[in-house]
């Protein structure tokens, strides 16, 4: 099966990768969570596209711990490449 990876944003900074799992298990099997520390945003990754995305129509504009939850398709990250000049 391939993996379905969500953005979670709008999270509370308190909010726990355990509380979020637990959140998403309700809709199927969660293979990893990773909420980025200080940024009020994270990632799930399910186990079928079929489960992220009824997990994505149930949660998204969800309220949890009083903030109302964003969740979209996780786009690939963007390259970091710096700009400038190179050194010879």
């Amino acid at each position: 099966m391939k993996i379905k990876k969500l953005y979670v944003g709008n999270l509370s900074h308190s909010v726990t990768s355990d509380e979020l799992k637990e959140l998403f298990a309700n809709y199927g099997d969660v293979e990893k969570v990773n909420i980025i520390e200080g940024k009020g945003f994270g990632f799930v990754e399910m186990s079928s596209r079929s489960e992220a995305d009824r997990a994505r129509q149930a949660l998204n504009g969800s309220e949890l711990q009083k903030r109302t939850l964003r969740i979209d398709e996780a786009r690939p990250p963007k390259s970091r490449r710096r700009g400038g000049y190179r050194r010879y």
